[in-house]
């Protein structure tokens, strides 16, 4: 199978418009010190760690904020509006980036992601924090996909393995700290606005990083007229997508007449873009990607990696707080081995990538680390220890950190680099379409289990045991929930173990499937220039 996919990675390499070497080398940047190249990583970590805070943090605060701005029927928007086109947007920046420049596009990212985030801190109501927080995502899509397009400009392949480790700890660290940081703020004197403002300053330090260290050759001027076509087709069929898995089963039922629509939306652009995309001349999402074995094997491993980190960030927080009886601070705390774990992880298999060359080792080792993670968790119910908890979520960490850089980087290493941009920009959104189908996954699981549980508990009372408690306790936040008459309270938490039991086990098959799909990679030598 190795032997297979390396022929069509061979062949990949011959299709038209592939540059020379001389070409390669017109376009190679110039060389930077270490030290350049440190202190533009940390302009481009800045702006990832801004942009991942955005995403994450605000999950915390939405209680408050409802409470403040009223509102409780658009809750969900709240969050959805920067998903959705954080990642319907992330394809066309890349693209984008080729034929504009990298600098420009990063530079414009920031703008639209500080101008959002303080329009965002000052909203007086639900409508105007959603339109703030949807154009915080089209910042978000930029911040996320282009700092890995940038360092693939600035550093070799080979070199590269050691500082797209720290990068990759950014992504994880934000992710799973945001919602700590987030419930710190809303508990403090500064409120639930400061989980905007918070990212303001940093993001305006990245600009002026970038601004006065980043020099890159001027790009020569692209002939080639931005296929807006594909880039519609393929951010809309994107949208229809991330709103069927953000909406359904909470707005409106899974199998319902909205729901149709929208896959059926998504069907139509998804068809249109493909068509579009064959007969574009300088396409958006380049066809002949999907030729290369590696890119194709590096898309479907990081969908499965994004549904592992997403599925335990946002469903672990309610076992602790439920189950465990934990507050939204200690939960927090809680992710504190998965974190360590992920940086740990991120920075040392990248060093060792860049000194030995071999990276295949890492993501097969690390989809083992999730699955096994996922597999202690599943040992959890109402009386187990934290230190249980901690071990699985650490082996959690481990893993991801040790998959998600190393996916881009075997990705942009198989590409040419007239293709890099676009390469990379579409791990990425295969990545967070991952985690949304992951969300919308394991919350439909979640749901069924545990309303399953809850109308056994209902048939053994004869119905008659607090009908209307158990009602509200499913449903209810976690104050409520303990808040409640104590048989019921013990039926409803037991439920909610349950279920989280149920999630836990889905996570296994999950990271089998990455395991499997990691197995056919090709190990191709990490290159030395760029």
């Amino acid at each position: 199978m190795e032997q297979r996919l390396g022929a069509v990675d061979r062949r990949t390499a011959d299709v038209p418009g592939e540059h020379t070497a001389g070409e390669a080398a017109e376009e190679a940047p110039a060389n930077y010190s270490r030290r350049q190249i440190i202190e533009i990583l940390i302009g481009l970590m800045l702006a990832m760690l801004t942009s991942m805070l955005t995403t994450s943090i605000v999950g915390t605060a939405l209680p408050t904020i409802v409470g403040e701005l009223g509102g409780q029927d658009r809750l969900s928007w709240v969050a959805s509006a920067t998903l959705l086109t954080m990642t319907a947007s992330t394809p066309v920046w890349g693209k984008l980036s080729d034929v504009w420049g990298r600098k420009l596009l990063f530079q414009i990212a920031l703008v639209i992601f500080i101008t959002s985030s303080v329009a965002a801190g000052f909203a007086d109501d639900m409508t105007w924090l959603i339109a703030a927080r949807f154009f915080q995502g089209i910042g978000t899509g930029g911040l996320a996909a282009l700092p890995q397009i940038i360092l693939g400009d600035v550093v070799a392949p080979r070199e590269r393995g050691r500082y797209s480790g720290f990068l990759g700890s950014v992504f994880g660290v934000a992710t799973v700290g945001g919602p700590l940081l987030g419930g710190f703020l809303v508990d403090s004197p500064l409120g639930w606005r400061w989980c905007f403002f918070i990212t303001v300053p940093l993001a305006v330090v990245a600009f002026i990083v970038i601004q006065r260290l980043l020099k890159l050759p001027a790009r020569p001027r692209s002939e080639n007229r931005i296929d807006w076509r594909g880039a519609t087709c393929i951010v809309g069929a994107a949208s229809a997508v991330m709103l069927l898995l953000s909406l359904g089963g909470q707005e409106f039922d899974w199998l319902s007449t909205p729901s149709y629509v929208l896959i059926a939306v998504a069907a139509v652009l998804f068809l249109g873009a493909v068509l579009v995309e064959r007969r574009a001349q300088d396409p958006i999402l380049p066809p002949h990607l999907f030729r290369n074995g590696t890119f194709v094997l590096g898309s479907l491993a990081s969908a499965a990696v994004g549904m592992s980190m997403f599925g335990v960030m946002i469903y672990l927080p309610q076992y602790l707080q439920i189950v465990q009886g934990l507050s939204p601070t200690a939960s927090g705390l809680m992710t504190l081995p998965m974190v360590l774990g992920l940086l740990t992880a991120s920075v040392t298999s990248g060093f060792l990538v860049s000194r030995t060359g071999k990276w295949k080792v890492f993501p097969v080792t690390g989809t083992v680390l999730i699955g096994t993670g996922f597999f202690t968790l599943t040992f959890l119910d109402t009386e187990s220890s934290l230190v249980l908890v901690g071990f699985g979520v650490c082996q959690i960490g481990l893993g991801l950190g040790m998959c998600m850089q190393i996916l881009i980087l075997a990705t942009q290493n198989a590409v040419r680099r007239a293709d890099l941009a676009s390469a990379t920009s579409a791990v990425s959104f295969f990545r967070n379409l991952g985690g949304a189908m992951g969300v919308a996954t394991f919350g439909a699981v979640m749901t069924n289990r545990l309303h399953g549980e809850i109308a056994e508990f209902a048939e053994r009372t004869g119905g008659s045991s607090g009908s209307s408690d158990l009602s509200s306790g499913v449903s209810g936040s976690p104050e409520a929930i303990h808040a409640l008459p104590p048989a019921v309270q013990d039926a409803v938490i037991s439920a909610f173990s349950n279920a989280m039991h149920t999630v836990f086990t889905l996570g296994m098959p999950i990271a089998v499937v990455a395991f499997v799909v990691v197995l056919f990679f090709k190990q191709i030598p990490l290159r030395s220039g760029r």
